[in-house]
């Protein structure tokens, strides 16, 4: 069963952060809160952990995960970034949106879609932002539930239905219910493929 530690985002207790970053370098799998939902994550340097997320998900190979970084710096080791993207990005991060861009040969093949795509985070939450600071690499983020399956945002329903799987769960209580919204940047036009958290009236609707 996995550790269960009660964080509070407005006041970051370092044991517990410390605790989760030791669990994510020695290539464990975590369940941390967000800016949106509680995401499963773990260092994206650890394949066997992605693979094992995948598993615990029932997730589909063929259809990619999406990773947080620490900043902006950060997305262009892992994505190719054109002018008008860096703009968007510079605006809209740290915030509720994963960001789709063409992958750089950094991104693990595992987190490339076919298109040669990933989708990249970077949540306006300090729990998230402390961790992949101080773990100096960018976690996984994918949601805590089983695919197909609702978006888990009760930490004793995380703890009841996922704590048999995990290594660690940091709790900051009841997260919102709306995931992130998925925004392409390929194209020279931001397009919205999922509507979630987060203003979305400056982007093209996908058809």
């Amino acid at each position: 069963m996995a550790d269960v530690l009660s964080i509070d985002p407005d006041h970051l207790k370092g044991r517990h952060l410390r605790r989760a970053v030791e669990v994510l370098s020695g290539g464990g799998v975590i369940i941390y809160p967000t800016d949106t939902i509680y995401g499963l994550g773990c260092d994206i340097t650890h394949k066997s952990a992605m693979e094992r997320i995948r598993r615990i998900k029932g997730r589909d190979a063929r259809k990619p995960m999406s990773f947080v970084c620490a900043d902006l710096n950060d997305i262009a080791r892992y994505a190719r970034v054109s002018n008008y993207a860096y703009r968007i990005l510079r605006r809209m991060l740290p915030g509720p949106y994963t960001f789709v861009l063409p992958a750089t040969k950094e991104t693990p093949r595992l987190l490339r879609s076919r298109q040669k795509t990933v989708g990249i985070r970077i949540p306006d939450h300090p729990v998230t932002a402390a961790m992949v600071k101080e773990l100096g690499q960018p976690i996984l983020s994918t949601s805590a539930n089983r695919s197909e399956q609702d978006a888990i945002t009760d930490p004793l329903q995380l703890e009841q239905e996922l704590g048999h799987d995990v290594d660690l769960i940091l709790e900051c209580g009841r997260l919102p219910v709306l995931p992130s919204s998925v925004v392409s940047l390929v194209g020279d036009e931001a397009v919205v493929l999922r509507r979630g958290s987060g203003d979305l009236t400056q982007f093209q609707e996908s058809a």
